[in-house]
C-alpha cells in the first residue's frame, strides 16, 4: 500500500490552476468532495453537472465552509458552475468549446459523472445505448474537444496536467471482449443477467480504462509534431466503496452504520482521497512514469486492471470506433 496521504500536505501547488470536475453538483457525492479538497489549496475548480440548481447549491455550500473570497487559509480557491449535459455528445462539444473561449489553461480534468443503475435505453435516434453515450462517448467527446487547451496547458515549463477517469473495481466481473469495432460492441444489454443494469454499468467502467489505454497511447505518438501532448498524465482508478448514499435511503439513521461496514473510509472526505492524489498529488508528478497510462486502486496502488482492459488489441479498436462515431455526428 502507499504511504499515507493527507491532502493538506501532499499535493502539487495549486493556486492559479484550473481544474475541471465533472458530475460534482451532489453534496454528498465523490466528485463534489474531490473539489472541496482541491478548492481548499487555492485551486480554481468547475463543477460540470446538468442540474443547474443542485450545483449552485453546492458552490454556496463550498464558499460558506471554506470562506471563500475571506481572509484565511484556503480562501485563495474558487468554484464556478459549467452547465454540462452528458446525455448530449452535441451539447458536450459546444460547452468545451465555450470553456477554451473563456480560459487561457486547463491543468487537470476529472471524469467522474456516469450514470449507474439504468435500463437499457438507446438515444433518440436508436443507435447507442444512453448509459454507454453518458459514461463513455460523451466524456471522450469532452476531452476530446478540450485537448488542444490541455496540450497547450502542458507545453509552459514546469506543467502538470493531468486527465483523470473514474472507473470502478466492479469492471473486473465484466466477461471477455472480443472486439470493440462497432456501436454493437458497445451497446451491451446483459440480458438474462442477474441484475443487468449492474453489468452495463460495470461494462462502461471497463470501456472507460480501455479508453484511458489508448489516449494515453495517442498522446505519446504526438511527442514529435505535438509539443507537450507526451507530457499529459493519463489515469484511470477505482475510488473504493464509498457511502455516497444511504443518506437517500428510507431511515438512513438505522441503515447508514450497517453499510459503512462495508465501505473502504469513514466518510466521503476521505474516500476521495484516491481521486484528489490522482488529480493532484505530489506523488504522480514525481513519478509520473510510473501513473501515466496506469490503472490505480483505492489504496492509491498502481495494479493491473482486468485482461479486457490491458487489451492494446481493444484499446485500439475502441479508439477507431469513437473517433468514428464522432465523425458520423458530425463533431
Amino acid at each position: 500500500m502507499s504511504p499515507a496521504f493527507d491532502p493538506k500536505k501532499d499535493l502539487v501547488e495549486l493556486k492559479g490552476k484550473v481544474i475541471i470536475v465533472t458530475g460534482a453538483n451532489r453534496q454528498s457525492g465523490l466528485g463534489y468532495s474531490t473539489v472541496k479538497h482541491l478548492v481548499r489549496e487555492g485551486a480554481k475548480v468547475y463543477i460540470a453537472a446538468r442540474n443547474e440548481q443542485q450545483s449552485l447549491e453546492s458552490i454556496e455550500k463550498l464558499k460558506e465552509d471554506l470562506r471563500l473570497g475571506q481572509d484565511g487559509p484556503g480562501s485563495d480557491g474558487q468554484v464556478h458552475f459549467l452547465k454540462l449535459d452528458l446525455g448530449d455528445p452535441r451539447n458536450v462539444k459546444k460547452v468545451a468549446e465555450d470553456f477554451m473561449a473563456k480560459e487561457s489553461r486547463l491543468d487537470v480534468l476529472v471524469n467522474n459523472a456516469a450514470m449507474v443503475m439504468a435500463p437499457f435505453e438507446k438515444t433518440s435516434d436508436g443507435s447507442i445505448s444512453k448509459v454507454v453515450v453518458t459514461n463513455l462517448i460523451s466524456p471522450f467527446v469532452f476531452t476530446q474537444t478540450l485537448l488542444p487547451l490541455l496540450t497547450k496547458t502542458a507545453q509552459e515549463e514546469d506543467s502538470d496536467v493531468r486527465i483523470i477517469n473514474i472507473s470502478s473495481i466492479t469492471h473486473y466481473i465484466v466477461p471477455s471482449i472480443k472486439k470493440l469495432e462497432t456501436v454493437e460492441d458497445l451497446n451491451q444489454e446483459f440480458h438474462g443477467r442477474p441484475v443487468a443494469k449492474f453489468f452495463r454499468y460495470a461494462h462502461t467502467k471497463l470501456l472507460i480504462i480501455i479508453w484511458a489505454r489508448a489516449l494515453h497511447k495517442h498522446l505519446n505518438s504526438l511527442s514529435s509534431i505535438t509539443p507537450g501532448a507526451s507530457r499529459i498524465i493519463v489515469m484511470s482508478l477505482n475510488p473504493g466503496n464509498v457511502d455516497t448514499f444511504s443518506n437517500r435511503w428510507p431511515l438512513p439513521w438505522l441503515w447508514r452504520p450497517l453499510v459503512r461496514m462495508l465501505m473502504t473510509a469513514p466518510n466521503v472526505d476521505i474516500g476521495v482521497y484516491p481521486m484528489v492524489f490522482a488529480a493532484a498529488g505530489k506523488t504522480v508528478r514525481e513519478d509520473r512514469e510510473k501513473y501515466t497510462g496506469a490503472y490505480m486502486s483505492e489504496k492509491r496502488d498502481v495494479v493491473d486492471p482486468s485482461n479486457n482492459a490491458r487489451s492494446d488489441k481493444l484499446a485500439e479498436e475502441l479508439w477507431t470506433l469513437l473517433q468514428k462515431i464522432m465523425k458520423d455526428m458530425a463533431l
